[in-house]
């Protein structure tokens, strides 16, 4: 029956799909999805701090696919004779209508739409905890029910965090690849591309963590000795999501630097997985900071540190950062602005106007506002630079792509200082921009600009945090067009609402960068695979959202109608495998 039915689907799709090859160890029976798979209402379009505050998941109720007369088992037991001439009837009308329907997508097609390459694919996030510690798979048959589902959706492939802390777990130098394996593989198999994200950071204390995996075991054991490796603010408060920047290029790590760790870690990953880059490892995303973003870590949600839309505070207090900023400082003539940062910036939770240094015309326009802002971003693009270096170097000539992600701070855009973005290290103002020279760092290495926050619309944010998201997108594409670098992006939030899908429709396919000719992202990311996703209503949506995607713009006309036909039949198609995938996921 499975496979069977995964034969159905690849011929509509255009693409064989192969079943699950785990079964059940001696047959045995497994409850219908039908009967347990249960959908959940979709709430409004939340924003950031909506999300933050937001409770548990409600009950589902119970839902099942309805059933046509033609399948009725009481109507077959009471007269077969009507239920083969049911059958029959509409197994007419329905060649009839897929005849029509194919002359009209063949006369489409030859007037020039739905061109190869004319859209934007689409990746879907896999969760974060998608391979266990101590290597394997979690969720083995749901994983591969819901990349078949995605495949035959019309999804290109999926990212996965390649965590370090899993990987180089135990020991320097000694790597686990045992649950990749199997994700690779089965993402081969399936047809899927993957973007691999050599993820550096630890997982917990972001917007949507919901597993914890620290940092390698070994790396934890030299911090507790020397707390400097962490990020610090100004209050001594240590930050271990990643280590800090000011020690990249010193031997901290067990004799070696972290630069040469992530190296070597990047190397590791090239040399198992050389067989699979550049056709199923498509591009690898480099972990730059919190959350794998280049940035720090300014805005912490752990242990309550930060609440949206808080301004932030700057890390720089680590020994290691304080010998830069005071060399730098000597070097200018100015000695007295090397102790530290400024006082007078405020807390995590406070707002602009609250403070000195970030007020309207308050120290961050002021000399040293420029000469500590402006030392303040160099380290994070120096960091950035040394880390791109290792990464080309390693994967020159295999066939991936390279991108760096950057986040989407948008709230307290519409101020003069943009205090959110500058505690972040994005040295971004009213008279400043902050993204052309990360966008042309990026260009040097011919790594692809990956931006947040695209599913969002200004109005859907609380206007008195003055948040500008759709301004700070289109400033960071004029960006990526001038320094000529290849734009994709991401939603900051989990979204399942049409709102939500025509604004990353409109923006992915309007402002992409690159330069002359090139007018839309290279690729979009979907924040993330898990039950949500699949409740009929969402994946109803999102379906029709790919396909929206693949064919290049919103669609008007002939166009749309087209478009919204196929999208409803992938998703009658593949109902089954989204039932299965959405109980496997929620019974974990």
């Amino acid at each position: 029956m499975a496979l069977n039915l995964a034969h159905q689907i690849g011929t509509l799709c255009g693409t064989p799909l192969v079943g699950d090859t785990g079964a059940t160890a001696g047959g045995e029976q497994q409850p219908a999805p039908a009967a347990v798979w249960k959908p959940q209402a979709v709430g409004g379009s939340p924003n950031l701090r909506g999300l933050i505050q937001r409770g548990g998941q409600g009950e589902l109720e119970q839902a099942s696919p309805p059933m046509s007369p033609c399948t009725s088992s009481v109507l077959s037991a009471m007269r077969p004779d009507l239920s083969v001439a049911c059958q029959a009837l509409v197994a007419d009308v329905e060649a009839a209508t897929a005849e029509a329907e194919a002359e009209e997508m063949k006369e489409y097609l030859i007037s020039g739409g739905g061109a190869k390459g004319k859209g934007v694919p689409v990746y879907v996030m896999l969760p974060l905890d998608t391979v266990r510690p101590g290597g394997g798979l979690n969720r083995k048959k749901a994983m591969n029910a819901s990349l078949m589902a995605l495949k035959s959706a019309g999804v290109a492939g999926v990212m996965v965090d390649v965590w370090w802390g899993l990987v180089e777990r135990e020991r320097p130098g000694e790597y686990d690849w045992r649950g990749y394996d199997e994700l690779m593989e089965m993402a081969r198999r399936i047809g899927l591309k993957v973007q691999a994200v050599m993820s550096f950071h630890q997982c917990g204390g972001n917007v949507g963590d919901s597993v914890t995996i620290p940092l390698p075991q070994w790396v934890l054991e030299e911090m507790d000795k020397d707390h400097d490796l962490a990020y610090t603010d100004q209050w001594g408060r240590r930050n271990f999501e990643y280590v800090s920047l000011g020690c990249d290029t010193l031997p901290v790590l067990k004799g070696r630097t972290p630069i040469q760790c992530y190296a070597d870690f990047m190397r590791a990953f090239r040399d198992h997985f050389s067989p699979l880059l550049g056709s199923t490892i498509v591009e690898i995303q480099v972990g730059m900071g919190p959350a794998g973003e280049l940035r720090y870590p300014s805005y912490p949600e752990e242990n309550g540190t930060w609440k949206f839309p808080g301004i932030g505070a700057f890390q720089c207090y680590d020994k290691y950062m304080l010998s830069s900023l005071k060399a730098v400082a000597e070097a200018a003539g100015k000695p007295e602005w090397g102790h530290g940062g400024p006082t007078d910036a405020g807390g995590y939770n406070n707002w602009p106007e609250d403070t000195a240094f970030f007020k309207h015309d308050g120290g961050w326009n002021s000399p040293y506002g420029e000469f500590f802002l402006s030392w303040y971003s160099q380290m994070l693009l120096e960091h950035g630079e040394r880390i791109l270096s290792s990464a080309a170097s390693v994967f020159n000539s295999t066939g991936v792509k390279i991108s760096v992600k950057v986040a989407g701070i948008h709230w307290h855009y519409g101020t003069r200082s943009h205090a959110s973005e500058l505690t972040a290290g994005y040295y971004n103002t009213r008279f400043r921009d902050g993204y052309l020279p990360i966008a042309r760092m990026l260009g040097r290495h011919g790594a692809v600009f990956n931006f947040t926050c695209v599913e969002m619309q200004n109005g859907e944010q609380p206007d008195d945090a003055c948040c500008r998201p759709e301004e700070l997108v289109r400033q960071v594409a004029e960006a990526t067009r001038e320094a000529r670098v290849e734009l994709a992006g991401e939603n900051a939030l989990p979204r399942y609402d049409e709102t939500a899908h025509e604004q990353i429709v409109s923006t992915a396919t309007s402002m992409g960068g690159g330069g002359e000719g090139k007018e839309k992202m290279v690729a979009f990311t979907y924040l993330r695979m898990g039950p949500d996703l699949f409740q009929p209503d969402n994946w109803r949506r999102f379906v029709a959202f790919v396909k929206k995607m693949a064919e290049g713009s919103e669609g008007v006309g002939p166009c749309r109608e087209l478009v919204e036909r196929e999208a409803e039949r992938s998703v009658v198609a593949t109902g089954p495998l989204v039932q299965e995938a959405a109980v496997a996921l929620m019974s974990g």
